[in-house]
């Protein structure tokens, strides 16, 4: 399979673990949603994991890639507010977490680059 179509389906398959991930251990998410969201954390868990399977579902069918994966660039960027939190709410913890979640903050760019260019390779096909 050339690098072209194995790139969107990699990418489907990270939104879609992340997605199962939101349900499996909703716990943790729960942590890192920012406290001034209204409603409650689990109904932003469990909304942003239904949001990544279904743009994952999106994103592994050529008719509808580039659409889903332009949203999906916007998605990787309004969760970035979490991952702000998450490294607020860490600052204390030990060495390797705190590590942790500092480099998730650099790693939303590459997410959204590789999202619009699977959206740019995407635009045409059916």
């Amino acid at each position: 399979m050339p690098r072209s179509e194995r790139s969107p389906l990699l990418l489907a398959g990270l939104l879609a673990a992340a997605g199962v991930a939101h349900f499996a251990a909703p716990r943790q998410f729960d942590a890192i949603v920012p406290r001034a969201l209204p409603g409650s954390p689990r109904a932003w868990t469990y909304g942003s994991g239904a949001v990544e399977l279904a743009l994952a579902a999106g994103i592994a069918v050529p008719r509808t890639r580039a659409a889903a994966a332009k949203a999906a660039a916007a998605f990787f960027v309004g969760v970035f507010p979490a991952n702000v939190q998450m490294a607020v709410d860490w600052r204390d913890r030990p060495a390797p977490l705190r590590a942790a979640s500092l480099a998730r903050l650099p790693l939303q760019l590459p997410l959204v680059l590789w999202a619009r260019g699977v959206a740019r390779n995407g635009e045409g096909q059916s």
